[in-house]
């Protein structure tokens, strides 16, 4: 958000046109029409046209190995008006105090989301060439012409031509539906298309379509999605040139940036105007995307929604008593005791007083209601989440914040998470012997030494290196695959330089590359030997290359035969000793080939046979020197910890025991996946819930592990009743194939560095230094948020019983509130709203983690707290009444009771009103502690916003006491005045000291209040319901179809956040206002889970509404089901999901659709 608007975005590209028009040898259309073509039509195409990719190169300015000369992309921010002061009648004043903080409220929020969106949306990175450099660029900036390289695990941001790589495998089934992986070459299908997913192998592309104009970009087109784009485009007139293709921003890979900013910008106005080419037929996918992601709401937030509906209720029934009471009393005291009759002159003077009642009552009412509630939540998020960024935690989903708090069980990956994820080669098996340490150079034979170096320089990646370290005494920079960084380290290490072999063998001159591929597990690479025959170096996991070798090498550097007993005694002797020691072992060997005949390369059993092993090394990724403490703080705090790896299980447990996940002499599980999956499930080979129940609560290592072990595990857990409390599951995972389980997760942690866009996609926080031990710190950030709210309640709530009590006593017995309107609007709005920032705002100290975890069942409201809250209510009604009943005796001034109706502010009322304020701020310190503890000044400095807030709120109160006049009703007082009302409130800390010392388990019949309730979660059958429905749709939608809408989907998830948390409170308030843009798509939520008939999700009434625009839009009046038909045929023709005939599938959002009409 907040990067450009519509308008700005095209008179920009509009100017840029007339200077470029000429500039470059094809046009966009040329280049999106050659985009359409697929496998052999497009190589002709280019052939004819172009001659080939060099051309088409040289014709956009860039080189296939220097890449572009720099581009750059602008971005611009723009601001909100702010509110005006308005004095008035108090019950004007108190409903424009409320609308006021809440719109600011929404917009510091709505600012919030911009800041950490544009991080977001920066965060996406992808590798390309510029100036001969290879660079990461955000997705947003990559431009026509950008040679862009791609690897495994990528989806791919851009359209582009192929140009050069190995074994190059694309997934294009989010486009064509159809799931079979193509291989893409330069002469055969050169075409790499935006929104695919690379699922092998490496390469280059030129980049020839980005934004609207890429594959991707077209289909949104057609969704309606760029509507408001086409109708600007056609308006200019002007024919589009290829910069401004250059120029147009792709956001987050797919969408045009520009777009979907637009549309939240000028949403509203563009939308409503044309209604059918509005983004409906995008957003409503939005909307399923977005209600795809959690099934139910945060703990905390439904605790709040319960608690709030509790207090609203209270208050009308006593705002509601008051004004009865007070009228009852005026009517009966006038009219029969005193026997006055009512004359028609008097009635302005009887309707002023009845007015005046009704302002009472709304005075009660908004003191009853705690306003500062939902702002505290937001604000206490929305500061976690800023303040966690610093902890490298890029939390995407509001509530995931919270919930991190609650988690009892953490499964995380082993590499790169709890280990530093740089390969380091510590053993080697060389020339016969075993050496435990890298080697001397010295003692390894010269030829042997040669071999070595060549193999392991060559038969990697090229793009893998190892770089100099940026800062003095780090460790040098690791770039592209870690094992194989390993291995060129371990060259580095025996005093060699592998830059200069391949300096000698440029990639170019490799005869034929065998890339690594999970079922090969190993790589090979052929090269040709000047006297024109060949020679093979292979790698690979030790067990599968060792199986090839019929020859090793001896010290002397000479190849002796190599027989499977001699096989059997290494694997006893060095495999499985490295092994054990969690080492993964590495095989690496070469062959030598005839020149001729020139083997058949594709008969890879033949080839990769017959082999000469050079060495044995094993490679261990260290435990990275913070993980041990973090695990152990984890378990102290009642999280269990698992280990989920797709390593061998001795390596896995090697690393569980150095982490301390598990201990020798306990009670625990390490398992394999097959072992995992064989408990598990029954004769039929389903999988049983009671099975998984048996095996979860002692697992601690599930080692070779596939991503749906992964996932049947969370599942497993999650859906467990083993245990009273539900289980909260945080996961951690980086690859494309961890989704489904991140997905399925609580909290989903997706690694920054090294995880892949799907990963992301499906997560709900990015750690973005790929640390376990910044979980902990998520989990210490979201029981903090938990206990900042409690903070918040426990003064919110003290403050609100006290007023609603003394404004209720005082207007039935003094005919008027002791604490008028508007001084209540500045105790129960300003003061909540500032204190709300002070207790929200305390920063999490290491004792948080000292605790269990809440869980569901624990009320928000604990005895201890009601025991605060009654006991200083005690306190301060207690002297309120003193005042208001002998304080002139106490002061020597006039009475404040009983004044007539226009009467002067009394220095009476006054007093109560500045006692009253002076409580709160010394209460406001004791509420800092919600747990019992008797020092509530421990850690104030480390929080300046509260001492700065505190002090604030005193300074304006002195102002509004001596300088507020009629519209506060207050008249100013003496020194010694003031002095009495701060030493009544400094008090509290004394009677604070004095209810801890009362013991919480003697007082039981304290109520607690917000607790969520087994039954009140949600019906176990319409969750499983929901589950279902979400899966079809996943699969139909197809994983990369997900990623398209992502970053609206990211604002629509946040935004329903922020609107849960005002929903409950502000329900009454809001209009039933038109659907059509986007904002308002998001308030309402339809995707509710709460509500009790089970809704048909992935359906919208905006798809109502797109169907009558259809209707009035189709000539003669037909039925309905010919407008399905219509809408029917739309789809398909857009998203051209292969043959899977989208009305068909139950799941489908087209037949919920029907049957819903």
């Amino acid at each position: 958000m907040g990067d450009m608007t519509n308008s700005d975005f095209y008179s920009k590209n509009q100017r840029n046109e007339s200077s470029h028009g000429g500039e470059f040898g094809c046009t966009m259309e040329e280049l999106r029409s050659l985009m359409e073509l697929r496998g052999t039509e497009a190589v002709v195409k280019i052939k004819e046209t172009y001659g080939d990719t060099d051309t088409i190169c040289r014709r956009l300015k860039t080189s296939p190995v220097e890449g572009c000369a720099t581009a750059q992309a602008g971005a611009e921010d723009e601001g909100e008006a702010e509110a005006g002061w308005i004095e008035g009648a108090a019950i004007l004043l108190s409903v424009i105090c409320v609308v006021l903080v809440t719109a600011f409220n929404d917009w510091s929020k709505e600012k919030q989301f911009r800041g950490l969106q544009s991080r977001i949306e920066q965060e996406q990175k992808f590798t390309v060439v510029r100036a001969g450099q290879v660079v990461q660029i955000p997705v947003a900036e990559i431009v026509v012409g950008d040679i862009a390289q791609v690897k495994y695990g990528d989806l791919l941001p851009a359209d582009g031509l192929f140009i050069q790589g190995n074994d190059l495998k694309i997934d294009e089934s989010s486009l064509t539906g159809e799931s079979d992986q193509v291989r893409k070459s330069v002469d055969k299908d050169p075409m790499l298309l935006s929104g695919t997913h690379v699922m092998e192998g490496s390469g280059r592309m030129v980049v020839t379509a980005v934004g609207v104009n890429s594959q991707t970009g077209i289909i949104f087109t057609l969704l309606g999605a760029g509507g408001e784009e086409e109708e600007k485009k056609d308006k200019k007139g002007k024919p589009n040139a290829l910069v401004d293709q250059k120029r147009s921003k792709m956001q987050d890979g797919n969408v045009d940036a520009s777009q979907s900013k637009a549309k939240q910008q000028d949403g509203a106005a563009a939308m409503e105007m044309q209604p059918l080419k509005s983004a409906e037929g995008g957003d409503t996918d939005d909307k399923k995307k977005a209600s795809m992601h959690k099934k139910e709401k945060s703990v905390l937030q439904g605790k709040l929604t319960k608690l709030a509906v509790q207090i609203g209720k209270a208050g009308l029934v006593m705002s509601a008593i008051t004004v009865i009471i007070l009228v009852l009393y005026f009517t009966v005291d006038t009219f029969v005791v005193n026997q006055k009759p009512w004359l028609p002159e008097c009635t302005p003077v009887y309707v002023q007083y009845f007015v005046k009642f009704f302002i009472i009552g709304v005075t009660v009412l908004v003191v009853a209601v705690p306003e500062g509630l939902p702002l505290a939540v937001t604000i206490s998020l929305a500061y976690s989440v800023k303040k966690m960024m610093k902890d490298n935690n890029l939390v995407r989903h509001l509530d995931a914040c919270e919930t991190m708090g609650n988690a009892t069980a953490i499964c995380s990956d082993k590499t790169g998470t709890l280990t530093t994820n740089r390969m380091t080669v510590v053993q080697v098996y060389v020339g016969d012997v075993h050496y435990k340490e890298v080697p001397d150079p010295s003692s390894i034979n010269a030829k042997t030494m040669e071999l070595l170096v060549s193999a392991i320089a060559i038969n990697s990646a090229y793009t893998t290196k190892i770089l100099p370290p940026e800062k003095e005494g780090a460790l040098p920079k690791q770039v592209g695959n870690k094992t194989e960084c390993g291995l060129l380290g371990f060259v580095l290490d025996l005093k060699q330089d592998y830059e200069s072999v391949r300096s000698q063998m440029p990639e170019e001159k490799l005869y034929k590359v065998y890339t690594f591929n999970s079922v090969r597990k190993s790589m090979s690479t052929v090269i040709k030997l000047p006297d024109e025959s060949f020679r093979m170096y292979s790698k690979g996991a030790s067990e599968i290359v060792l199986k090839k070798c019929c020859k090793i090498l001896n010290g002397a550097g000479e190849p002796r035969v190599f027989r499977p007993r001699d096989r059997d005694e290494m694997v006893k002797k060095v495999i499985e000793p490295m092994a054990c020691d969690g080492l993964r072992t590495i095989c690496v060997a070469y062959r030598d080939l005839p020149g001729s005949p020139e083997p058949d390369w594709d008969n890879e059993n033949d080839i990769l046979n017959d082999l000469t092993c050079i060495c044995v090394v094993g490679i261990e990724d260290p435990v990275r020197p913070e993980v041990p403490e973090a695990i152990r703080k984890c378990q102290r705090a009642g999280i269990t910890v698992r280990m989920v790896t797709g390593d061998n299980i001795n390596t896995a447990r090697a690393i569980a025991i150095k982490c301390g996940i598990i201990h020798p002499g306990e009670d625990f599980l390490c398992l394999e996946g097959k072992e995992f999956n064989r408990r598990i499930r029954n004769e039929k080979g389903e999988i049983e819930q009671e099975r998984i129940d048996k095996i979860w609560p002692k697992l601690r290592v599930l080692a070779r592990s596939s991503p749906t072990d992964k996932h049947t595990l969370v599942k497993g857990i999650i859906d467990s009743t083993h245990t009273e409390q539900r289980q909260v599951v945080a996961v951690t995972g980086d690859g494309t194939n961890d989704g489904p389980a991140l997905k399925k997760a609580d909290v989903g942690f997706a690694m920054g560095i090294a995880g892949t866009d799907v990963a992301k996609e499906a997560s709900d926080i990015i750690l973005t230094d790929d640390n376990f031990s910044s979980i902990v710190k998520a989990v210490m950030w979201g029981r903090n948020v938990y206990d900042s709210i409690s903070k918040f309640l426990q003064f919110q709530l003290t403050v609100n019983v006290v007023a609603v009590i003394v404004a209720f006593t005082g207007a039935c017995i003094t005919q008027d509130s002791p604490l008028k309107a508007v001084q209540m609007l500045w105790v129960n709005l300003i003061m909540d709203t500032f204190a709300s920032l002070a207790l929200a705002t305390e920063p999490p100290t290491e004792s948080l983690l000292l605790r269990k975890p809440y869980g569901r069942n624990k009320p928000l409201i604990s005895r201890t707290m009601m025991k605060n809250i009654l006991g200083h209510a005690v306190y301060q009604l207690t002297l309120i009444f003193t005042l208001l009943f002998v304080g002139e005796k106490m002061f020597q001034i006039d009475s404040g009771r009983n004044a007539p109706l226009h009467s002067p502010p009394s220095e009476h009322y006054t007093i109560i009103f500045n006692t009253f304020v002076m409580m709160q701020l010394f209460n406001e310190i004791n509420a800092r502690k919600i747990h019992g503890e008797r020092n509530v000044f421990d850690g104030i400095f480390r929080n300046p916003i509260f001492c700065t807030i505190v002090l604030g709120t005193f300074t304006i109160q002195i102002v509004i006491v001596q300088f507020g006049g009629k519209p506060f009703s207050c008249s100013p007082l003496q020194l010694d005045q003031w002095l009495w009302c701060i030493f009544i409130g400094m008090g509290e800390l004394v009677w604070g000291q004095v209810i801890a010392t009362i013991p919480t388990s003697r007082l039981k019949f304290l109520k607690e209040a917000g607790r969520l309730t087994q039954k009140e979660e949600i019906p176990e059958e319409e969750l499983n319901e929901d589950v279902e429905e979400i899966d079809h749709a996943e699969r139909e939608l197809r994983r990369g179809q997900i990623l398209w809408f992502r970053g609206l989907n990211r604002i629509q998830t946040q935004i329903r956040v922020v609107k849960a948390f005002r929903s409950s409170l502000y329900e009454g308030l809001e209009k039933p206002e038109s659907r059509t843009s986007i904002h308002n798509f998001m308030a309402h939520p339809e995707f509710r889970v709460e509500d009790s008939q089970p809704h048909i999700p992935l359906i919208d009434d905006t798809d109502l509404e797109e169907d009558a625009a259809l209707k009035q839009n189709s000539s003669p009046p037909s039925s309905l089901n010919k407008n399905n038909s219509a809408i029917d045929s739309g789809i398909n023709l857009t998203t051209d999901t292969s043959k899977s005939a989208t009305s068909s599938s139950p799941g489908s959002p087209i037949h919920s659709l029907e049957t819903s009409l």
